[in-house]
């Protein structure tokens, strides 16, 4: 890739983000800002919606994933965001969970809950039929929303909401390869991170903590914390331990991020789960049971977005830029071969728009689109030769660059 481009590699458009991050970079005032996302009372605390700039940054997001996923053996599926509560019971959700998860609701006398997590539902998918030993592991992978009742005191912009998108996937695998899976998650959660430009701050182990809110089997938790510690120190990575954090059900891996004002959270995690296999009932040919591997490469999509906006300040990498290429004719003589390029632009995969000369001078018109990552120039020479003189946001110029190589550039990598 020319590093002229602010395309997939991190760190070329590290310009953007030279200045001191201060509280000016919260998500909250940028999003609104830059069009990304708003709220509404009507809507309801801790829902935000996404406008067109953000649902494109969000496509460009699920896009890569899902392409990651299936590059890497993941099979992808879809699930109700309902189920029934004796599916939550049967998981152990609703005995440890409860108190984060919406009251059920009453639908002809049955009892239907909005779901806290996926998993159950991906383990009812995997034991829908018999499955051998041959067929492990099998990688199940869904984008998928999941809810919690959670109070409107802690909700904030996209970091804590109530309904969450969640970027989730479960490996069904003979506890024997659980190690060599947990491995192949992390290698996707850092392949990601770096194609994303985000930095983790720490890797922490979540055990274990005091309490009923965990499942009370030490046997479980000593082999599933066993296979992730082992895991950790193969790679030679560095890690905290945090009693207390764990998920009811096992340990985990936690990827810790930190945003521009200090602030510590998690993204994307491995699990290693033995509770819900048995719970279910699932088995394979010969009478094995699997080892239930639960992964999130990038996490919630919501705090993802919050956390990408904060460090790209609005200037996007420009395989996520909501608008990739704006197409700007010098004069209204120039607007059709300007409509041209911009049916190109399109037809060869870029996000772009048209900003005729009507809406100002061409000094103006760049400066409204400075977080545009391609600028093209219709003048006389390049009306005449069907191309335009590329500006990219830097300031710097780039010459006359097909619109097919723009589209190439602005592709992320994998």
């Amino acid at each position: 890739m020319n590093p002229c481009f602010p395309g997939g590699r991190p760190g070329v458009w590290s310009f953007a983000l030279s200045t001191k991050r201060t509280i000016m970079n919260d998500h909250r005032r940028l999003g609104r800002e830059l069009a990304i996302f708003d709220t509404d009372p009507l809507i309801g605390s801790g829902l935000p919606y996404y406008l067109p700039a953000g649902a494109a940054v969000r496509k460009a997001v699920e896009d890569y994933v899902h392409e990651l996923e299936r590059r890497n053996g993941y099979r992808h599926v879809n699930s109700p965001v309902l189920g029934k509560r004796e599916l939550y019971e049967r998981s152990g959700h609703w005995a440890h969970y409860a108190e984060d998860m919406f009251p059920p609701m009453n639908v002809g006398g049955e009892e239907f809950v909005l779901r806290p997590s996926l998993c159950p539902h991906h383990a009812l998918i995997y034991r829908s039929r018999g499955r051998s030993r041959r067929e492990l592991p099998l990688r199940l992978a869904e984008l998928g929303g999941q809810y919690r009742s959670e109070l409107s005191g802690v909700l904030g912009g996209l970091t804590r909401v109530r309904a969450i998108q969640l970027n989730d996937g479960h490996v069904f695998c003979a506890p024997e390869q659980a190690a060599a899976e947990v491995a192949n998650a992390l290698d996707l959660v850092e392949a990601a991170h770096a194609q994303l430009g985000i930095r983790a701050a720490r890797y922490r182990l979540s055990l274990r903590g005091d309490g009923d809110k965990y499942v009370d089997d030490p046997g479980l938790w000593a082999r599933s914390e066993a296979i992730l510690r082992d895991v950790l120190n193969e790679r030679g990575r560095d890690f905290d331990e945090e009693r207390g954090e764990g998920a009811f059900y096992g340990p985990k891996i936690d990827i810790q991020i930190v945003d521009p004002a200090g602030r510590e959270t998690s993204l994307s995690t491995v699990q290693v789960d033995f509770f819900q296999p048995e719970r279910f009932d699932l088995r394979y040919a010969g009478g094995g049971r699997p080892v239930m591997v639960h992964r999130s490469v990038v996490g919630s999509i919501e705090r993802l977005l919050a956390h990408l906006i904060e460090v790209h300040g609005g200037a996007f990498p420009a395989w996520l830029a909501p608008v990739q290429a704006v197409v700007l004719p010098l004069s209204d003589a120039k607007l059709p071969a300007a409509e041209d390029l911009l049916r190109r632009c399109v037809a060869a995969g870029l996000r772009a728009e048209l900003v005729p000369a009507d809406r100002g001078s061409l000094g103006a018109r760049i400066r409204a689109h400075r977080l545009v990552p391609y600028q093209l120039v219709v003048g006389a020479r390049e009306a005449a030769s069907g191309g335009a003189s590329v500006r990219l946001r830097d300031g710097s110029q780039a010459g006359d660059v097909p619109v097919e190589r723009l589209a190439e550039e602005s592709r992320p990598l994998f």
